[in-house]
């Protein structure tokens, strides 16, 4: 479960990569093709997400978050999709100019492949969760909801609050998830994420102990 990890080198190059697709699909509204120079560690097929957040100050705000839960395809690919799936196609924000490409920081996360959380009783879904390393999926009838493992940390949320707001993000009622038929599955990841646009990258494991307050680290500095 632990073999999957990605070097400094490799999230730099991920970043810059998501940086790279949304600048061009800006400018023409082409996507780029997959860099021919990527290893072959980044070729194999992996879930990822994009967030851009744009910057004011050392405050973030969100703008804009999609990707691939699953891993369905080579992990340079889906980073250009999901960047400009991010910066374009987010429902809930208005589509990128180009204008605000200096102000935004990219952040790639890399996921584990989800598993299914085993319980007997719903009641216990809450100590399988761990927050700061776990992210979770809901599901329940055609309803699916993810949150990735940094949210709860940004948010001070407890595991249980965790999986309320993950219900409520796939649209259903916060306690979704003591219902008979809701499925949990969580993940965990490897965050690659600038700390000024265009500026430093740095690379969390998710899995590693600390992992959580590094990330938190890197934010605040």
């Amino acid at each position: 479960k632990m073999s999957f990890k990605l070097t400094d080198e490799d999230g730099a190059f991920l970043v810059k990569l998501a940086r790279k697709a949304v600048e061009e699909n800006l400018k023409d509204g082409r996507i780029i093709n997959p860099p021919k120079e990527a290893l072959s560690s980044l070729q194999e097929p992996r879930g990822v997400f994009v967030t851009i957040n744009s910057l004011e100050g050392k405050t973030r705000h969100l703008r804009g978050c999609i990707g691939f839960p699953y891993p369905t395809y080579p992990l340079v690919k889906a980073v250009i999709e999901a960047a400009v799936d991010s910066a374009t196609r987010d429902p809930r924000f208005p589509p990128m100019t180009a204008q605000e490409l200096s102000r935004v920081v990219f952040e790639v996360s890399v996921l584990t492949p989800p598993q299914l959380i085993k319980v007997t009783l719903p009641q216990e879904y809450p100590s399988e969760v761990k927050v700061g390393e776990d992210g979770l999926i809901v599901e329940s009838g055609f309803y699916k909801g993810l949150l990735l493992p940094q949210v709860p940390v940004e948010w001070g949320w407890d595991s249980e609050e965790f999986l309320c707001q993950c219900c409520i993000k796939a649209g259903l009622s916060p306690d979704c998830w003591v219902l008979k038929g809701t499925k949990i599955s969580k993940f965990s990841c490897i965050i690659a994420q600038e700390l000024a646009p265009k500026g430093r990258i740095v690379v969390v494991d998710l899995r590693e102990k600390g992992g959580a307050e590094k990330l938190r680290g890197h934010r605040e500095s």
